[in-house]
Formats: C-alpha cells, sequence, structure tokens
C-alpha cells in the first residue's frame, strides 16, 4: 500500500538568506547568479559578512517536498545531517512543513551542510553551498519501507558526487522500480551536468521515469545548443520530461506529445531562489492527482510564478491562496 505520495532523497541543507548589493558578491569572489561549492571555512567566512539572514531547511529536493506539504500531499524526506544547531534547524524546520523526517543525526563526520543565498536587487541569487555531511549519505540511509511504499521516489542531482552517494541513489531507485513506484530525478544546475554528464546520461535513460531540468540543463545534458534536438533525444528516453524555459513557460514532453505550456505572469520578480523546486512540486502535485500532463504544467508554471515574487524558496500561503484560485484546491 502506498504509504507517501512522494519521498524525496537530497541533500539536507540550510538556507541561509540575505539580500545583498553587488558590491557584496563581488568581495566573495564568486560568479554572480550561480552556484558555487565552497568548504567549512569559507562559508563561515561569507555567513560572518551578511546581516538580517533568514535560515530555514531548505536544499532542492527538501524545498519541493516543502511546497507538496503545503499543497497537501503526504510528503516524505531522507537526508544526512549532523548533531549540530544546523542540524537541529533543518530537523524541526522541514518537520514543520508537515512532511515527514526520521533521518536521525550523525554523531560524527563534517557539519550539516548550509547554502549561503545571496539575493541582489536585479533578484539573481548567488549560491555559496557547503555540501558538508549532506553528500555522505550512505545506502543504509536510505530506508526501504519508505521507499517502496511511495508513489514517487524524486532525486536531485546536487547531491550525486560522491562514490556512497551514488550507491544511496542507486539502492533508492532499485527499491523503487521492485515496488512498481515511478523515479523523477532533477539535473539540478547546468554545473552538475557537467560534473557528471556520462552518469547522468545513464540514469536518466535507465532509471528515470519523470525527468526535469531547464533549458540549459538539457542542452548540457546532450551537448547540443539546439533545443528542439535536445528534446527529440529526451523523448526517446525518458516516459514524461518537464523542461522550465524561464520566462518562455516550459515544455512537457511524452513519448507521444509536447505540451507547450506559458509562464505565468509576475507583477514583481523578487528572487529566483527555488523557481525549479517549485515547478516540480507544482507538477508532482499534478502528477499525484492523476490529473493530464497540461495541467500538470499548468501547476508547475503556477508553483514557480508564487516563488519568485517572494524572497526564498519557501511561501506555502501564497502557494494555497495561488492554487485555491486556480480551483485546484
Amino acid at each position: 500500500m502506498k504509504k507517501h505520495d512522494v519521498v524525496a532523497v537530497g541533500a539536507a541543507i540550510v538556507d541561509i538568506i540575505a539580500r545583498v548589493d553587488d558590491s557584496t558578491v563581488a568581495s566573495v569572489d564568486l560568479p554572480k547568479g550561480a552556484m558555487s561549492l565552497v568548504d567549512a571555512a569559507q562559508s563561515a567566512r561569507i555567513y560572518d559578512n551578511l546581516s538580517n539572514t533568514i535560515e530555514r531547511s531548505g536544499g532542492s529536493a527538501a524545498n519541493t517536498i516543502a511546497a507538496l506539504g503545503a499543497l497537501g500531499r503526504d510528503a516524505a524526506f531522507i537526508g544526512k545531517r549532523r548533531d549540530d544547531a544546523f542540524g537541529d534547524v533543518f530537523a524541526s524546520d522541514i518537520r514543520a512543513t508537515g512532511a515527514h523526517f526520521e533521518s536521525e543525526p550523525s554523531t560524527s563526520g563534517e557539519e550539516t551542510a548550509r547554502c549561503v543565498i545571496m539575493v541582489t536587487p536585479d533578484a539573481e541569487r548567488t549560491m555559496a553551498t557547503y555540501l558538508g555531511i549532506s553528500g555522505d549519505l550512505m545506502p543504509d540511509d536510505v530506508d526501504a519501507e519508505t521507499v517502496g511504499g511511495s508513489a514517487i521516489l524524486y532525486l536531485e542531482g546536487y547531491l550525486w558526487d560522491k562514490p556512497h552517494a551514488k550507491d544511496a541513489f542507486r539502492r533508492a531507485m532499485a527499491l523503487a522500480h521492485e515496488s512498481g513506484r515511478r523515479v523523477a530525478l532533477t539535473l539540478s544546475d547546468p554545473f552538475c551536468v557537467d560534473r557528471h554528464r556520462d552518469s547522468f546520461r545513464e540514469i536518466v535513460k535507465s532509471e528515470t521515469d519523470i525527468l526535469f531540468a531547464n533549458e540549459a540543463e538539457l542542452l548540457s545534458l546532450y551537448e547540443t545548443d539546439d533545443f528542439d534536438a535536445a528534446v527529440e533525444m529526451v523523448s526517446t528516453e525518458v516516459a514524461i520530461s518537464a523542461i522550465t524555459r524561464s520566462e518562455k513557460g516550459a515544455v512537457i514532453i511524452s513519448a507521444d506529445e509536447r505540451i507547450v505550456v506559458p509562464a505565468e505572469p509576475v507583477a514583481t520578480l523578487v528572487d529566483t531562489t527555488g523557481a525549479g523546486d517549485l515547478f516540480a512540486a507544482g507538477f508532482l502535485n499534478g502528477i499525484s492527482a492523476h490529473q493530464p500532463l497540461q495541467v500538470c504544467g499548468k501547476m508547475g508554471c503556477a508553483a514557480a510564478s508564487v516563488v519568485i515574487q517572494l524572497l526564498g524558496a519557501r511561501c506555502p500561503d501564497a502557494l494555497r491562496a495561488k492554487f485555491a484560485i486556480k480551483g485546484w484546491s
């Protein structure tokens, strides 16, 4: 029997969000508008120079799970944290969203992961991510009952790095498919695709039932500048693909159809953090409700439009209000 609508395996990260000016981004010597990996010391230096921060559970897959919880779905999260202050922040915050989180804290190893998100006035977000212990996810950390009893397993590409984490992903995918469940994967970032293209191609083709990517990630995956060519290639490898294209909306691809979904109007662009995460949540909400793919795409675009008008990746009240207006409550 189904235990959860969606279970995600991902990085247990605490998001530290701050509004900054361009000079602050320049001072930390990170590429603006991108995600960069940093070590614990660099993360601490950046954090110490910020003020008026917002700290909450984060990470790409965790953001998706939190949004699904806000939409009334039964969602669960599996991720690794330490027994430290940031680990406590993550656990209490993710549980407050209504998500099930039973992963016990580790008493050794690196610190809990954190992502410093610097949001400039143009709504671009520059992320300094310290993966910490989150990347040390082990196969034994993946609970077989939770994965096997969830209708959809959702995996984030950000965590596909260390050998043990890859083994944990493969165990989760195997458990899901052995139980007749579907596996969804988000490519997460062009940075991830560039680092892991060959292995991503393999799991996309052999293990993935639902693929999430933005246009840049899809083009990188297939090493082409031709969007239509990339769409054709992914249509032969994955049952359902949902490709976001910023202001152009999204394209939903299956073996026999291509659906173009327009972007939702946005009054004021505030912060693009979590746009892809919330799109995935809206889309998976539609899948869980057995909606047609076009409606799933509309739900994804609507959810993304809500989060980019607010600071940070959590917007439960605004998200529910948006869906109520659309008649999807």
